[in-house]
């Protein structure tokens, strides 16, 4: 299956204590550049949120993971006063009071705005039970990303081959032409020798024309270009029959394609041709540009 490295998923889950949200979002990357955004208090589960990454195929692309955890309650949590930090605090206040003649406008509510005074105490975290908590939800919203990049790529693939098949025709044409040059060619050789020999006793060499004709023939031939073009074409196919990611066999083969070509079109002084293979340059530019989304 052809998957885009472009794509978005979102899943939500709730247990008694806490809602999960869990959003992916990805584009192009050569490699996997995964970066993982959990609430501080819950990093600690960012390996793990990785590794599922990967065991779900996702190997390529710049995907950002956000999730919010959001506690609805909290068991055996108690706020308590940092008694020594008070204590100094206080007294600095006092001192900054006196120090400077200021109003005794000192309240709770006032004090209470800092927040070191006070110390948040919880029970420790159980990794493995808030693992098995987030697994799920992170589960659904990377299946639903699977989804949209399977969606998308299989977008990608027919619109891949159809560019492909247009480059193969292309490329028949061009075959098509270059005999069709050659005959053209003793044909304007014979009648330009005719032309010079008109009115002269001298008899026309149909040996030298002919050798003049395969020497020509041999310098345009494509045969060869031809052969290879139609290998790549096949490999193309095939690339997408792999159910492996194809982005960078792909890539190889259009180098390999554009090569081909532009032998081809310097083989040719022929306007036609020479039309042939810039039609197939921006086919095959235009299947780069859009490979750059397969994963």
């Amino acid at each position: 299956m052809v998957k885009s490295m472009t794509a978005y998923g979102r899943a939500s889950g709730a247990t008694a204590g806490k809602e999960y949200t869990v959003e992916l979002r990805s584009v192009n990357n050569r490699f996997l550049d995964c970066t993982v955004r959990l609430p501080r208090a819950y990093s600690y589960l960012e390996d793990k949120v990785r590794t599922l990454i990967q065991q779900n195929g996702i190997s390529r692309g710049k995907l950002e993971v956000g999730i919010s955890i959001n506690v609805l309650a909290s068991e055996g949590v108690s706020v308590v006063l940092d008694e020594a930090y008070a204590d100094s605090y206080m007294a600095a206040l006092r001192q900054l009071r006196d120090r400077f003649s200021l109003s005794d406008d000192i309240t709770v509510m006032q004090a209470a705005q800092n927040r070191d005074l006070f110390v948040i105490r919880k029970p420790e975290e159980d990794a493995e039970k808030e693992w098995e908590e987030l697994k799920p939800v992170l589960q659904s919203a990377i299946d639903a990303f699977n989804r949209m990049r399977e969606r998308e790529g299989e977008n990608l693939r027919k619109d891949l081959l159809a560019k492909k098949d247009r480059v193969a025709a292309l490329a028949e044409q061009i075959r098509i032409l270059s005999e069709h040059n050659t005959e053209a060619y003793r044909a304007r050789l014979e009648a330009r020798l005719r032309q010079t020999l008109a009115g002269l006793d001298i008899q026309m060499d149909n040996a030298r024309i002919l050798t003049e004709c395969a020497i020509f023939a041999d310098k345009i031939a494509v045969d060869e270009e031809m052969v290879r073009l139609r290998s790549h074409f096949q490999a193309f196919d095939k690339a997408f029959e792999s159910g492996e990611p194809v982005g960078r066999r792909i890539d190889f083969l259009l180098q390999e394609m554009n090569r081909e070509i532009n032998t081809t079109g310097s083989k040719s002084g022929d306007a036609e041709i020479a039309q042939l293979v810039v039609d197939a340059k921006c086919e095959l530019e235009k299947i780069r540009e859009q490979i750059q989304n397969l994963e």
